[in-house]
């Protein structure tokens, strides 16, 4: 049968393709994307184009993560039952860690961590009140993989997303709503890579930085485009969010990684994940484990 999903950050990147992909299986889709009528006006043209030459339910909601009105009203105006949330929106920033303000780091963590808080605080209490539902975080391999240098607000912030998904899947149990953390590493095809970066706000220091690190970020993606396999490409990621709404309920993974380069994320995050289950079973809440009714 097929579900209602909301998937935030729809207009680019891993987002238009999860809500393409999951359209395609025959879901109902809503993809949150901010500024429909402006900046985004031609990405909700081409999901419109998208919908109506494939025939299938998938529709531009505006959603920014950033306004707490902006989401209350976006999933609001889904009437029907909603079965499926994907945290996707995110925000990369680039540059020596040095040159960001707090204020720049706080932009990164409104977007990457508070962003989907604004989101679970509108979607789930119709999940609670129905007993029912389904929560993806799209994370990210950094969190527990190796990292290159210059992406630290970003890396801290979806460090601070997975915590959150983690704790919440155990608070979610006894709900009967299940968590699934999709973990994507990088991407040199299929996506902008770097393109879409934002820069610190004290270029003076990031000049200082620069001038003993010439050319680190065009380095760093030019040796990650070779360690990645040349056929695989950002589809991958929406294709394991597509088969992961279609597993039957109570049965999805905790974790999934989608990692061309392999960092050692999966290698580390199968230890934590087993010490998580080890102390939550010593605490005597083997239960939270796994969704269940209550």
């Amino acid at each position: 049968m097929g579900k209602t999903v909301l998937v935030t950050g729809a207009g680019s990147g891993f987002g238009a393709l999860i809500v393409r992909a999951l359209a395609d299986a025959g879901h109902t889709v809503h993809a949150g994307i901010r500024d429909l009528a402006g900046r985004n006006a031609p990405a909700a043209a081409a999901l419109a184009t998208y919908a109506s030459s494939r025939e299938v339910a998938l529709h531009a909601v505006e959603l920014d993560v950033r306004s707490q009105d902006s989401v209350d009203t976006a999933v609001a105006s889904i009437t029907e039952p909603l079965d499926v949330v994907v945290h996707n929106a995110a925000y990369l920033a680039l540059g020596p860690a040095e040159a960001f303000t707090p204020a720049d780091i706080a932009d990164v963590m409104d977007t990457n961590v508070s962003g989907p808080q604004r989101v679970n605080r509108a979607v789930l209490p119709r999940f609670r009140e129905r007993r029912h539902g389904l929560v993806v975080w799209i994370g990210s391999s950094s969190t527990k993989g190796g990292t290159p240098p210059y992406l630290a607000p970003y890396f801290a912030a979806k460090a601070a997303m997975d915590a959150f998904a983690v704790s919440y899947a155990a608070e979610l149990a006894r709900f009967d709503i299940e968590t699934t953390i999709v973990v994507p590493g990088v991407f040199a095809q299929g996506t902008s890579l770097f393109a879409n970066g934002h820069a610190a706000s004290d270029t003076a220091r990031a000049a200082a930085y620069d001038a003993a690190y010439p050319g680190l970020l065009d380095h760093v993606a030019a040796r990650l485009s070779d360690l990645a396999p040349p056929d695989i490409d950002a589809g991958a990621v929406a294709t394991a969010v597509t088969d992961l709404v279609a597993l039957p309920h109570g049965t999805r993974p905790f974790r999934v990684h989608i990692d061309p380069v392999d960092d050692g994320s999966e290698a580390v995050s199968t230890v934590a994940d087993e010490a998580r289950t080890q102390f939550l079973t010593r605490l005597g809440l083997s239960d939270l484990l796994h969704p269940h009714a209550w």
